[in-house]
């Protein structure tokens, strides 16, 4: 059990460490979200930043779990 454990912790522990230079790839896509949101349903600034931030993270840990696990 601990031996399935400490693995888990190994590959959450890279993604991680991979997420920080995928944060460059996912910028954009947040940005743009970000925009459509502020374009289409008039949310405030406060909000779509919100949005650009978790959109960002959201997208950078996908993308280095993807390359990871792929």
């Amino acid at each position: 059990m601990k031996r399935v454990t400490k693995i888990m912790f190994q590959d959450i522990v890279i993604i991680l460490v991979m997420s920080v230079p995928m944060l460059m790839f996912a910028v954009y896509p947040g940005l743009k979200l970000g925009d459509y949101f502020e374009e289409k349903h008039n949310v405030e600034e406060k909000q779509k930043r919100i949005v650009i931030i978790a959109t960002t993270v959201v997208f950078a840990v996908t993308l280095s779990s993807l390359l990871h696990f792929l």
